[in-house]
């Protein structure tokens, strides 16, 4: 049913099943269908939570999709997540309770006023999703950092917002654990789509600031790999020797960490998950009430 690729970080490169982030598209939106009709969560002014985080995954699945069958030029990745804001712009205007500041660890609050809804929403949406897709290439990378991010998004989230992503988490956790296994491949529908999940639930849940604080490591990755592009017009590649992988330059998070210290592909990747867990856990203690910490 799937297409199969070469696994490029494997002796022989053996053929993987590629695109199977579409499980996790249709399934997700679906199980937001359900948790509408079943009216567990509440609407604002009759703008559904559920729906809009569903249309916001159908739509980075489609992107996606778009990119694998396509291969899209960057400049029409970077800004299609944008299209995918307007359904989120329209949820928090229809919201009272929205709040327009973010607060940033000792910078304090910082008040944005209608700029949040036509600025700051759509730079979420866009940085969030194109840095989780530029942070893949090894078995685990593009699945088990973002789990990461939702099970500590999830953590700070209320009930009636907690109960959208239970199902989506737990089938995309079942999806990273064949992936880590070389058996699977998500594809960018995949990355696409986990993207805008979590840049849709931050914005839904107003965890904006720990969301910052989470993608960090994202945000560096891709800082990388633009600046050597524009600078050096060359691109971030790592070469197996033998078992284990190595690189010769410094042109991203994976290049970074594997310069002239070859190291095997699980390595790499739990490095990198734990870099990830550590930034969302600084997230999650800067986030919860003091007193549950007492």
């Amino acid at each position: 049913m799937f297409p199969k690729v070469p696994d490029q970080h494997k002796i022989g490169e053996p053929l993987v099943p590629n695109g199977l982030g579409v499980i996790y598209v249709l399934f997700a939106t679906v199980y937001l269908f359900l948790i509408y009709f079943s009216g567990i969560t509440q609407s604002s002014n009759s703008v559904s939570a559920p729906l809009t985080l569903a249309v916001c995954i159908l739509f980075g699945g489609f992107m996606g999709l778009l990119d694998d069958w396509m291969d899209l030029k960057w400049r029409y990745k970077a800004f299609m997540p944008l299209i995918a804001a307007l359904p989120l712009i329209y949820l928090t205007l229809a919201n009272p309770l929205t709040r327009t500041s973010i607060s940033l660890p000792l910078i304090g609050v910082i008040e944005l006023g209608d700029a949040y809804y036509f600025l700051v929403i759509p730079l979420i949406v866009m940085i969030v999703t194109n840095t989780v897709n530029q942070l893949g290439g090894l078995n685990g990378l593009e699945t088990v950092c973002p789990a990461i991010i939702l099970v500590g998004l999830m953590v700070l989230s209320q009930f009636s917002y907690l109960i959208l992503m239970v199902g989506p988490l737990i089938l995309w956790i079942a999806l990273a654990a064949l992936n880590v296994k070389g058996k699977i491949f998500v594809g960018n529908i995949g990355s696409f789509a986990i993207g805008m999940t979590i840049a849709s639930f931050a914005v839904i849940t107003d965890l904006k600031s720990s969301l910052l604080i989470s993608i960090l490591p994202y945000i560096f990755n891709s800082s990388l790999i633009l600046l050597t592009v524009l600078f050096f017009r060359k691109r971030a590649s790592v070469s197996l020797d033998g078992k284990k992988l190595v690189s010769d330059q410094r042109r991203s998070l994976v290049t970074l960490i594997t310069y002239r210290r070859p190291m095997t592909e699980r390595k790499v990747v739990a490095l990198i998950s734990l870099i990830v867990a550590i930034f969302v856990s600084i997230a999650v203690l800067i986030e919860l009430p003091w007193p549950l910490l007492t």
